[in-house]
C-alpha cells in the first residue's frame, strides 16, 4: 500500500513552509474524551438490562446511522464506540461490528473532502505535519493503521490524504478495513460484558 511521491497543496502550509501550531494547552479535549468514555462504559455497567435491551428496537439501521453521523465530525470525540459497545450487547456483535465499521469509514470521508478542498482545518493541530509525513511515506497503510486504533489522528490522515490527492477509492477501502478491525472487537466486548454482568 505505497504511493508515488506527491507534492502537497501549498495552501496547507504557512508562508514559511511550516505547519502552524495550535495555542498551547488543550486539556479540555482530554478531559472531555475521558468523561465520554466513562459515561459510555456506564451505559453497559449501570443501566438496567431492560433499558439496555430497548436499544435493540433501533436495530442495525439505528447503529449504522448513529455511527455514520457521529464519525463525520472532524477531530472531535464521538459516541460511535459507545454505540457499537451497547449495540453488540443486544444485537449480533459480528453484524454490529461490521456495520459500525462501514459507517465509521464512510463518515471519515469528511476529513478527505476537507483536505481535498484545501481546508486549513489541520493547521490547528500540532500533529498534522507528522501525520502528513506518514501518509506521504506509507500511503494507505497509514490510513488503515490509524483507522484501526482509537485515536483522532485518523481525521488528520484523511485531511492529509485529500491534500496530497491520494485516490479516494484507495483511501476509503483502507479506512473501511481499519474501522471494521476496530469495531468488531468493541461489539464483541459489549456482548461479553452483558454475558458476564447479567
Amino acid at each position: 500500500m505505497t504511493t508515488n511521491p506527491i507534492t502537497p497543496d501549498p495552501s496547507a502550509t504557512t508562508p514559511t513552509g511550516a505547519v502552524a501550531s495550535p495555542p498551547a494547552g488543550r486539556p479540555w479535549r482530554a478531559l472531555f474524551l475521558l468523561f465520554g468514555t466513562l459515561l459510555l462504559t456506564g451505559a453497559i455497567l449501570l443501566v438496567p438490562l431492560d433499558a439496555l435491551e430497548r436499544l435493540g428496537d433501533f436495530g442495525y439501521l439505528g447503529i449504522f446511522l448513529l455511527t455514520l453521523f457521529s464519525s463525520a465530525s472532524i477531530v472531535l470525540p464521538s459516541p460511535a464506540l459507545g454505540a457499537a459497545l451497547a449495540g453488540g450487547a443486544v444485537l449480533n456483535p459480528w453484524i454490529v461490528g461490521v456495520l459500525a465499521g462501514i459507517a465509521a469509514g464512510l463518515g471519515e470521508s469528511t476529513g478527505y473532502a476537507a483536505g481535498y478542498s484545501g481546508s486549513r482545518l489541520a493547521m490547528r493541530s500540532r500533529f498534522y505535519s507528522r501525520v502528513e509525513s506518514w501518509v506521504r511515506r506509507w500511503g494507505m497503510l497509514t490510513v488503515f493503521v490509524l483507522a484501526a486504533i482509537p485515536s483522532p489522528l485518523i481525521d488528520l490522515a484523511g485531511i492529509a490524504a485529500g491534500t496530497l490527492r491520494l485516490p479516494f477509492r484507495a483511501y476509503l477501502l483502507a479506512c473501511l478495513a481499519g474501522k471494521i478491525v476496530r469495531f468488531v472487537p468493541v461489539a464483541m466486548a459489549g456482548r461479553l460484558l452483558k454475558d458476564v454482568l447479567f
